[in-house]
C-alpha cells in the first residue's frame, strides 16, 4: 500500500497535517473548552496528551491496522464506532458535570480525556493510511517529529482561541455554558461519525 505521504514532499505534508488538525474536532473542542474554563496556562497541560494520543494511535494503525485495514475494510467501520461511543460518552458525562449550579467550580478537562479522545479521534485514520509514509522506524522517524511541532501549534491556537472568546465574551461565557456546548459539539461529532459507518455498511 502506498500511502500519499510517500508522495509528498515535507511542505505538502506540513500543509496535509495542518489542514486537517486545524478543522474542528473532538479534540480541538475539548482543548477550546479548556482554554475557555480555565484559562491558557492551566490548559497547556493538556497538549502532550494529544501528542501522544496521536502518536500512539498513528503508530499502531500504521503497525498493526493498515495491513487489516486494506484486506478487511470493513474494519474501519468498527473503528468508528468505537470512537462515536467513547465520543458520546463523553458527551453525557461533560452535560451532567456541565449542569452543576453557578457556584460551583466546573471539573476542568482532564489530560487523560484529551488522551482517550484524541487515541479515538477518526483524524489519526486519515493521518495514518493517507498522509504519513509508511516504511521503517528511521523512515518515519523526521515525519514524526514534524507531526508532533504541527500538533503543538496548532493545539496552543485552540487553546489560545477558546481563551480569547470567554474574555471577549465576558460574562455570557460561563464555565457551565462552555462545557454543555462543548457536549454538544461531541454529541454531534459522535453522530456523524456513526453515521458514517451506517452509511458504509447500506
Amino acid at each position: 500500500m502506498v500511502s500519499v505521504g510517500e508522495l509528498m514532499d515535507p511542505l505538502a505534508f506540513s500543509l496535509a497535517v495542518l489542514a486537517l488538525l486545524a478543522t474542528p474536532g473532538p479534540t480541538n473542542t475539548l482543548l477550546a473548552s479548556s482554554g475557555a474554563s480555565v484559562g491558557f496556562s492551566r490548559s497547556l497541560k493538556l497538549i502532550p496528551s494529544e501528542v501522544c494520543g496521536y502518536l500512539v494511535s498513528i503508530s499502531a494503525l500504521i503497525a498493526l491496522f493498515a495491513p487489516l485495514i486494506v484486506r478487511y475494510p470493513q474494519a474501519v467501520i468498527g473503528l468508528k464506532v468505537l470512537a462515536s461511543l467513547w465520543l458520546a460518552f463523553y458527551a453525557l458525562r461533560l452535560w451532567r458535570e456541565a449542569g452543576v449550579e453557578i457556584g460551583t467550580p466546573i471539573v476542568p478537562i482532564s489530560i487523560w480525556r484529551v488522551f482517550v479522545t484524541t487515541l479515538l479521534n477518526p483524524k489519526a485514520l486519515i493521518f495514518a493510511l493517507g498522509i504519513f509514509p509508511h516504511g521503517s522506524l528511521v523512515q518515519e522517524g523526521p515525519w514524526f517529529a514534524g507531526f508532533c511541532a504541527l500538533v503543538i501549534i496548532v493545539a496552543t491556537g485552540w487553546i489560545v482561541m477558546g481563551t480569547v472568546v470567554a474574555r471577549s465574551a465576558g460574562a455570557l461565557v460561563t464555565p457551565q455554558r462552555i462545557g454543555k456546548a462543548a457536549a454538544i459539539c461531541l454529541a454531534l461529532f459522535a453522530t456523524v461519525i456513526v453515521g458514517s459507518a451506517i452509511a458504509a455498511v447500506h
